[in-house]
């Protein structure tokens, strides 16, 4: 029986939305929350909320999830922990109006919502493997939906930039990703899925200061779902013995879900993945 009691759950945008609800579910349920936090003002509140509902200390790493350099800091001090990681949730997650880039010239939807994973991921998949049934939980959304499949000839969005289109494009990198990762890892005692959430009324997109998209979320907030429930497939799958055995699949409401035929592309999760580590440095 899978039990996350004591586990170390390593989570990104702990500190807003779904995964602020999920760092505070898991923490009820007994697991040891590590979570990489841009503004350590917000990181500390989730710290006392913490520990104020569960009885538990928690540690976070003050980092910037659209910068290289600041994620293999974030993973450094991780490791300085010499503390297991039993569960990877990746969840922060954002999405832009207009194009910006990174300071390493990368556009920033796909340097937060994909590069970010992908290095992380990448650069703490020894301490994973290290650990008995380990777990990787990448929050997607079907909004991979919106496009049919990787746009490679303009993957930092160049040429045309709509953001809708852009943020699809990185949930279905999100999607490639855990697939492809998923069979590299099929003979080690990791499992790798991915999830859409739902829409959730959360303030995600708050970054963009938009009357238009602020009066487009008013309007659609009523029919939204609340970050408890948006953040429970997350949850499921860092938590429940049902999934032990499964790898590489897309869930929502906690049950296996179909993707787009561009999420199911071996070739362009294989694409994907030589892309990501000449654009990371990871190669």
């Amino acid at each position: 029986m899978f039990n996350v009691k004591e586990k170390n759950i390593l989570i990104t945008g702990a500190t807003s939305g779904i995964g602020h609800s999920a760092a505070l579910s898991l923490s009820l349920m007994g697991a040891n929350i590590i979570f990489i936090a841009r503004d350590k003002q917000k990181a500390e509140k989730l710290s006392d909320e913490i520990k104020k509902i569960s009885g538990k200390d928690s540690t976070f790493i003050i980092a910037d999830l659209s910068s290289q350099k600041e994620i293999i800091k974030a993973t450094d001090i991780f490791k300085n922990m010499n503390i297991s990681l039993d569960i990877l949730l990746n969840n922060a997650g954002l999405i832009n109006l207009k194009r910006k880039e990174t300071t390493d010239g990368f556009e920033e939807t796909f340097a937060v919502n994909h590069l970010a994973y992908f290095t992380l991921t990448n650069l703490l998949l020894d301490k994973i493997k290290d650990s008995p049934s380990s777990r990787i939980v990448n929050v997607s959304s079907g909004a991979h939906f919106a496009v049919k499949r990787m746009n490679f000839d303009d993957i930092q969005s160049i040429n045309s930039y709509k953001p809708f289109k852009v943020y699809g494009y990185s949930k279905l990198a999100n999607i490639l990703f855990t697939k492809k990762l998923s069979d590299i890892l099929k003979n080690d005692d990791v499992t790798v899925n991915c999830l859409h959430p739902g829409v959730v009324a959360t303030g995600f997109a708050s970054q963009n200061n938009s009357k238009l998209q602020k009066f487009i979320f008013g309007l659609a907030k009523p029919f939204m779902r609340t970050s408890d429930n948006g953040a429970k497939t997350s949850v499921y799958l860092c938590s429940s013995s049902d999934v032990s055995n499964i790898s590489g699949k897309y869930f929502y409401n906690s049950k296996i879900s179909k993707t787009s035929n561009g999420a199911n592309n071996s070739q362009d999760a294989d694409r994907l993945w030589d892309i990501s580590l000449q654009l990371t440095g990871l190669i």
